[in-house]
């Protein structure tokens, strides 16, 4: 299948793509361009085949604006699982997603816990306590889990505090540090490499394998930041208080 000469402005495809991804794999691609609109429409796909999904499908893997579907090809094909995606996406505009979950990660910035936080702000022309305030206002939409466990890529960031991200990747970033690169804003869900802004840090794990549900954010939810003091910070570290 090719795409349509008929695309929305946005980049949205009026007919699906369909990729192989190795011989148990197909990817399902909606839209040439990132968007909200285009990742409601995934997860409302990916809420449908949580409910009723064809025979032979072993898994389904939202990503930004496409999906793929892992299968087992003894029990099915390739083509009779895009006749069916095929067929789900057509009645798209009968079907709504699920109510999204509203997370809420209390973040401290600045100091050694979001130490470019003054650099973001002298990039855009702003004061350490206006990016606080720009960052913390929205109701950041997930789009999708990737790079490390659990590590969120949301949409929303205002262009007010857009930054580029640095020159050269640190080789070592704190759990539960929260960056900005370019338009987009994220939580460093385990210590790893990275090369976002660091403004702050959650001190509430997003991945722990010791939970019934190790991951703390999925795609689809909505996610607000909520400052806190460093004391406050070093309570919900510590266990002292709840989230």
């Amino acid at each position: 299948m090719t795409r349509s000469k008929d695309a929305h402005p946005q980049g949205i495809l009026v007919e699906p793509v369909f990729r192989s991804v190795g011989d148990r794999g197909l990817l399902m691609e909606l839209s040439e361009t990132i968007n909200e609109v285009t990742n409601q429409r995934i997860r409302a796909l990916c809420d449908s085949l949580q409910i009723c999904a064809p025979k032979g499908v072993v898994e389904v893997i939202p990503t930004y604006r496409s999906l793929i579907v892992t299968y087992d090809p003894v029990r099915t094909t390739p083509e009779l699982i895009r006749r069916y995606l095929s067929a789900l996406a057509s009645m798209l505009e009968e079907t709504s997603g699920s109510k999204p979950n509203v997370v809420e990660i209390p973040v401290c910035y600045g100091g050694e816990l979001g130490r470019d936080l003054s650099f973001v702000a002298e990039h855009n022309g702003l004061s350490p306590k206006e990016v606080i305030q720009i960052h913390s206002e929205p109701l950041y939409p997930v789009y999708m889990l990737g790079f490390t466990p659990g590590f969120p890529y949301l949409g929303g960031l205002s262009e007010k505090i857009h930054t580029p991200r640095l020159a050269t990747p640190r080789t070592k970033v704190a759990a539960g540090s929260v960056g900005i690169a370019n338009n987009q804003t994220g939580i460093y869900p385990i210590e790893s490499p990275g090369g976002w802004q660091l403004i702050g840090r959650c001190p509430i794990r997003l991945f722990d394998l010791d939970r019934k549900h190790p991951f703390l954010i999925q795609a689809g939810d909505l996610l607000r930041f909520i400052p806190i003091s460093e004391a406050e910070y070093a309570a919900l570290e510590a266990g002292e208080v709840k989230p």
